[in-house]
């Protein structure tokens, strides 16, 4: 939402917007491009008289324990009879409409698989349009409207409003498909992984005739996903034998394309899931006429997007980052990463995982028993378990004393704190502010030496 209303500022429109507890990046890059940004949905906001309201999904027609509704701000819109629609809906008609979209859907690495494919349009000379999830590092924006025919978006599987239960990649209408890899997520949402496989196939059915598929091969839903009907040129990524491959370590490797050498990567992204992202984006971009040697050569002036595998600062020795990773897969490809990059440097190094589940699906406790595993690369890991209806601690158990539990974060900031040496490297995960536990961390450990 915060990228979308980006877009209708630069189209010209005086826009505003209303949410609770705005965090950065997204908080300082609207209220950069003079977006006002208003605390909480009260219904006061009607005096704003704003031509259209854009609904984003977290708004519902929710009560409160005493019977209020939770977003006073839409009931008066509905009582009043004002034009409101969905963000989706606003993007596919009033930016989307009349541009080649390619859209990266996906379980993990859209934000990232986006800004790689955007910027390696823009390296080609093709001035993109594009809407990420994140800041891209190569851009400083999360969108723009963009002068060339292209426009690249993250397209995510999550409902699209209360009124609108469809996904919100459904609007969107690619010419260009990404599917980067799909597991079962957003609990909240849907009860079965088939649930979302139907979903990716809606969009499928979008893609025209002479659009492409951009598939990971080493998915086995998203060939269950293709399995139930194809209508446009498919190329698979990942694995020996898919039309792109990859030869060598993720972060110097050759790309494969059609069985034929088509250009070299080197660049600072570690981890096979980089590797696999660069892929995708290398075959999406080819779509377009751009050579898979010249996106392989964009890519190696790439910058990860905010809150990817981000270095906030370093103290006592100790290298503090900030990560996006929420799901148990993601925590796992990401620590993974940082370990295969840690085993080729010199000397022994330890990763301490930091960790919140924040997402609903986290929330409700359905990959609870995941997690031991998705942490098995790091020497030590520390879950918030403020908030949780689940026990973290006995999920945890397995690891031993290699997992610690805080229910507040200056617990948590304490023990991380005691824990850490000098050479280790402390991971924070979340898809939220987390407390601004980077900056606690790095004082209590400034303070430490």
């Amino acid at each position: 939402m915060g990228g979308l209303a980006a877009l209708a500022r630069e189209a010209g429109h005086r826009v505003t917007g209303c949410d609770a507890g705005v965090y950065p990046p997204m908080s300082d890059q609207l209220r950069a491009l003079g977006i006002e940004l208003i605390e909480g949905f009260d219904a006061g906001q009607m005096a704003l008289a704003p031509d259209v309201f854009v609904i984003g999904n977290v708004v519902s027609r929710a009560r409160l324990a005493d019977g209020s509704p939770k977003f006073p701000l839409m009931e008066a819109i509905l009582d009043a009879g004002a034009r409101y629609t969905s963000g989706p809906q606003w993007l596919a008609e009033n930016v989307l409409q009349g541009r080649h979209v390619l859209a990266v859907a996906g379980t993990h690495g859209k934000t990232t698989t986006t800004a790689m494919l955007a910027w390696i349009l823009e390296q080609a000379g093709r001035q993109p349009g594009f809407l990420v999830g994140g800041v891209p590092l190569n851009f400083g924006v999360s969108a723009r409207l963009g002068s060339g025919a292209a426009f690249v978006i993250e397209a995510d599987e999550y409902d699209t409003a209360f009124f609108d239960k469809r996904s919100k990649f459904v609007h969107y209408r690619p010419r260009t498909a990404v599917l980067n890899n799909l597991e079962f997520d957003h609990a909240d949402i849907f009860d079965s992984l088939a649930d979302i496989e139907r979903q990716f196939h809606h969009l499928l059915r979008t893609v025209p005739p002479l659009g492409r598929v951009v598939s990971n091969a080493g998915e086995e839903a998203l060939e269950r996903v293709i399995a139930r009907g194809c209508w446009s040129e498919l190329r698979r990524f990942g694995p020996v034998l898919a039309d792109f491959t990859a030869e060598g370590e993720p972060g110097d490797f050759t790309v494969i394309a059609q069985g034929q050498a088509a250009g070299r990567v080197t660049w600072a992204l570690s981890g096979l899931h980089n590797q696999n992202n660069a892929l995708a984006a290398i075959a999406a971009a080819q779509h377009v006429g751009v050579a898979p040697a010249d996106a392989a050569r964009a890519l190696g002036s790439f910058l990860s997007p905010r809150r990817r595998m981000e270095v906030r600062g370093t103290a006592h020795g100790v290298t503090v980052y900030d990560d996006f990773a929420h799901h148990p897969t993601a925590i796992r490809t990401t620590l993974d990463g940082l370990r295969r990059q840690l085993d080729r440097a010199p000397g022994e190094s330890r990763i301490l995982a930091v960790f919140e589940p924040r997402t609903n699906t986290m929330k409700l406790g359905a990959m609870a028993t995941q997690l031991p595993a998705s942490l098995k690369d790091a020497d030590l890991a520390f879950c918030h378990t403020g908030g949780l209806d689940w026990d973290a601690a006995a999920a945890l158990a397995p690891m031993g004393e290699r997992g610690r539990t805080a229910e507040t974060i200056a617990r948590l900031v304490d023990q991380v704190v005691a824990a850490a040496q000098a050479g280790d490297h402390i991971v924070c995960m979340s898809n939220g502010a987390f407390g601004g536990i980077h900056g606690l961390l790095l004082a209590g450990l400034a303070a430490k030496g």
